[in-house]
């Protein structure tokens, strides 16, 4: 067994032989090994790969002599008090190479524009840098078979490229202060499971070319410059989980009727500062799998659709900062699994039905700023005959009817 035919041949012969933490060996028809992973810089306690020093640790030039090289991780391994750029050297490291994963290196500067000479990159994630460019548009069109794109937590500006690529799965470009619209091409992205742009400064409208993301598991577009109305074509990703919209101002309007219809497997919804006004669309009470619901900082007035109660699973609940009344919907057993996590205050009259004793006191506890509801408790006459039942009705100072006090208490 040997390590010939890569540049680390002479300098540490037995690079290979010596199973080295972070270094990955194959060989080939010939038996002759060769370099073909480099992993640094511990993700977590359960990883084997050895920790940067990263008073020291660089990118080498001898990379690019690695002609085998099928992947390449490196993670907190350069000093963010003395930031270096990407070596556009990497550009040269071949057609073998199908993962490039640099986060959390404190690299500045462009993104080198030599990354789309990597033609078989599956995985590129270079989160967590401080680069400062545009997306070269070669990433959406030159690297045909890139699966997951990361580029979040830089300090990247410009336009979104025109993705259109059928295998681009992962999109996260989160983080930056990207401009412009969402380009209608993303829809083409039919292979896309996570498209996270939050935390930009996108503006225009959500494109209903996105009804077209049928693998669609999360959709983030949350704090931009987004304006509404949200497209009803929304509706027709059938796969997506997690929806989050928040931080956009898509007000003053409401929310049509059926706009999350057919998002039947929604387990998140966060709609939160959005300017929405309006009732609550009663749909949404449809969406049983809900777990997170966020409606806080809007508009909405009236009350709570009756269909929440069928909203068992919520774990957490936020519409606080709104214009309701009336009472929350919900079993109890389903408030006490909220607890802290359902958020209702500053509402013009929103109130829950209390408990007794040590319940109350609980309830109490936990929905800070929000009144038990009050109950009617005018006495009933003790007998009813046809005359008194007659004075009462004719007489609106001698209380209300049985009718009006079970309205009172419903709500």
């Amino acid at each position: 067994m040997t390590a010939t035919g890569n540049a680390w041949a002479s300098a540490i012969p037995d690079v290979c032989r010596g199973r080295w933490h972070g270094i990955e060996c194959m060989p080939d028809r010939d038996e002759v090994y060769h370099v073909v992973s480099l992993s640094f810089g511990a993700l977590s306690a359960d990883t084997a790969f050895p920790v940067c020093d990263r008073r020291s640790s660089s990118l080498s030039p001898a990379l690019a002599r690695l002609p085998h090289l099928r992947s390449l991780f490196f993670y907190q391994c350069s000093s963010p008090a003395n930031p270096t750029p990407i070596p556009p050297f990497l550009g040269r490291l071949g057609a073998t190479l199908r993962t490039l994963v640099l986060r959390e290196n404190g690299h500045v500067g462009p993104i080198p524009p030599e990354l789309a000479n990597l033609t078989s990159l599956r995985v590129l994630d270079l989160h967590g840098n401080a680069l400062r460019s545009s997306v070269p548009p070669s990433l959406a069109d030159a690297l045909p078979r890139l699966g997951l794109l990361d580029l979040s937590g830089n300090k990247l500006t410009g336009p979104l490229p025109r993705f259109s690529s059928p295998s681009l799965k992962v999109l996260d470009l989160s983080g930056n202060s990207l401009r412009g619209p969402i380009p209608p091409s993303l829809g083409a992205c039919r292979a896309l499971f996570k498209l996270d742009l939050s935390g930009n400064r996108l503006a225009g409208a959500i494109p209903s070319s996105l009804a077209g993301l049928g693998e669609l598991i999360l959709l983030d577009l949350s704090h931009n410059l987004l304006s509404g109305p949200l497209p009803a074509s929304l509706s027709k990703l059938t796969s997506l989980r997690t929806l989050v919209l928040s931080g956009n101002d898509m007000g003053p309007g409401a929310l049509p009727g059926g706009a999350f219809q057919g998002l039947a497997g929604l387990t998140a919804l966060i709609l939160s500062d959005m300017g929405l006004r309006g009732a609550i669309p009663a749909s949404i009470g449809l969406l049983r799998g809900l777990r997170v619901l966020h409606l806080d900082g809007n508009g909405f007035n009236g009350s709570v659709p009756e269909t929440f109660k069928h909203l068992v699973n919520l774990s957490e609940l936020r519409v606080n900062d709104n214009q309701l009344t009336g009472p929350l919907p919900f079993p109890r057993r389903v408030l006490w699994r909220m607890g802290t996590k359902l958020r209702a205050a500053n509402n013009k009259g929103l109130c829950y039905p209390a408990g007794n004793g040590a319940e109350a006191a609980a309830e109490a506890s936990y929905l800070p700023g929000v009144p038990p509801c009050a109950i009617t408790t005018a006495a009933l006459p003790t007998a009813a005959p046809a005359p008194a039942a007659a004075s009462m009705a004719a007489d609106p100072a001698s209380g209300p009817p049985e009718e009006a006090i079970c309205e009172a208490a419903k709500m």
